[in-house]
């Protein structure tokens, strides 16, 4: 429509100015006002792209650009709505109110209406950045969920990954992993709202990237690692939490040619599948191995039922078959509590000190409260009773050792997520869980009658094994 004038936006203005005028256009006004003020508030802090917690990063990024959208939105629905009220009861004008570019209050409302949409996209794109990043920060994925995330972000922070952002392992670069993170993020907030999700969280997750995509841009397994000493300290649970140290050297290998763990499983033009009978991954009754030349070796576990692989889902090993747990991981209560005697954590000087700190730590606790409540002081409670001049004399190290303990379990158990002890296998090694043991048990025979070995020195070689003073760290000079 144009007027007596014949310029097409006075024609295009003139039924906006009209249209607008109503409640839900006003509204909708209203609600970006205050979404921009708002916004103006939080500026400072957007900018410097710190979040003071999870809650205010919601507000900042998710809630607030929510907001001010919905607010834009409800402007055109307000009109949409206005028109067709006023046609339907035929007071829609024929011809809308003329408008005179020379009126000052007209030029005043193009000015405010060009100022106010600038501003607009401009704040709405800041938002919207700002949301995305947000959304693939750590302080979202580990904190937004509390209660379903807490083992999995506590395990993150005392991993050698925790500084290291959660989307460059779960997503990767790359718009297609983007988008599809984003999709499987909104079923999780349904999860979380509705309480739909399971507990404890099951893994190994299906539908990550695989690792050679995202592991592989910092570890390249082909890259020669040569041998790397590895020395385990245990404590016996008598009086005197007796010290023993085995020593092993480890043969990493990689690089071009089948040397060393890397090597062997992950060398150029080698290719590993396997079938498991577990959701866990940890039954594996078929294993076939291809070497670089292309030869193909199928192994069975004797005591594997039917034809192999059969109707089990077959897949090709990677890095995560092994180091399933690389940033997730949790200990278990007896070598938690070597490593914290090791580094003088838990004084060795307190007698029985393993024996009762891995007593408290298999005890049964309702919640991670009453642990709180119960740990340190039985903990003291022990040598107070049973050895009240080790209490008198030192009990501050008994104190701080009970602390430490304590830290122990809420480090690894999470009942309200039903993580306990030994929830999440670890499969690298095989002292606490099968893990190597899945295939290197001897028990994989081929056609030919060849086994997947089970030789020890295949992957280290045993130079001590639980000795008190190992010589061989002596001739090393290490301590």
């Amino acid at each position: 429509m144009t007027t007596s004038s014949g310029s097409p936006w006075r024609g295009w203005l003139s039924p906006v100015v009209y249209l607008s005028n109503n409640w839900i256009s006003q509204i909708g006004v209203v609600i970006v006002t205050s979404a921009t003020v708002l916004w103006l508030v939080l500026l400072p802090a957007t900018l410097q792209g710190t979040v003071p917690n999870p809650y205010t990063g919601i507000l900042m990024y998710l809630t607030l650009p929510g907001i001010f959208i919905g607010g834009l939105v409800l402007i055109p629905l307000g009109m949409a709505w206005e028109r067709r009220r006023e046609r339907k009861r035929g007071a829609l004008p024929a011809a809308f109110p003329p408008l005179d570019w020379q009126s000052r209050e007209l030029r005043r409302l193009v000015a405010f209406i060009g100022v106010t949409t600038f501003a607009n996209v401009i704040i709405a794109g800041q938002l919207s950045y700002s949301a995305v990043n947000y959304m693939d920060s750590v302080t979202f994925c580990g904190q937004t969920c509390h209660t379903v995330m807490q083992p999995e972000f506590t395990a993150y922070q005392n991993s050698p990954h925790s500084r290291v952002e959660c989307v460059q392992c779960h997503i990767g670069p790359g718009a297609s992993w983007f988008v599809r993170s984003k999709l499987s993020g909104v079923r999780q907030v349904f999860a979380v709202t509705f309480h739909t999700y399971s507990t404890p969280i099951p893994t190994p997750v299906r539908n990550l990237r695989p690792a050679r995509e995202t592991c592989e841009a910092c570890h390249w397994p082909q890259e020669y690692g040569g041998d790397r000493l590895r020395v385990v300290s245990k404590f016996t649970d008598d009086e005197h939490n007796t010290e023993t140290k085995t020593v092993l050297m480890m043969h990493i290998g990689g690089g071009n040619g089948r040397v060393g763990i890397h090597g062997v499983h992950m060398g150029p033009g080698v290719h590993i599948h396997y079938a498991a009978s577990d959701e866990a991954r940890q039954t594996i009754p078929w294993v076939e191995y291809e070497d670089p030349s292309g030869k193909k070796t199928a192994y069975v576990a004797a005591d594997a039922k039917g034809a192999m692989p059969g109707n089990l889902a077959v897949r090709e090993m990677d890095c995560i078959d092994c180091h399933n747990r690389p940033t997730h991981a949790y200990q278990l209560p007896e070598p938690a509590v070597d490593l914290k005697l090791a580094d003088g954590s838990i004084s060795a000087e307190l007698p029985f000190a393993k024996k009762t700190a891995v007593e408290l730590l298999k005890a049964a606790y309702a919640s991670r409260a009453e642990a709180a409540a119960k740990i340190p002081v039985a903990f003291a409670a022990f040598y107070r009773e049973k050895y009240p001049e080790v209490y008198a004399a030192k009990r501050a190290k008994i104190e701080r050792s009970g602390e430490e303990v304590l830290a122990i379990y809420r480090r690894n158990v999470f009942p309200e997520m039903k993580v306990t002890w030994g929830t999440y296998p670890n499969n690298i090694g095989h002292t606490d869980f099968p893990g190597c043991f899945r295939c290197h048990d001897d028990n994989h025979v081929a056609a030919g009658g060849a086994k997947v070995t089970q030789d020890c020195g295949a992957c280290h070689n045993m130079l001590a094994m639980d000795e008190a003073a190992p010589k061989v760290l002596g001739e090393l000079g290490l301590k």
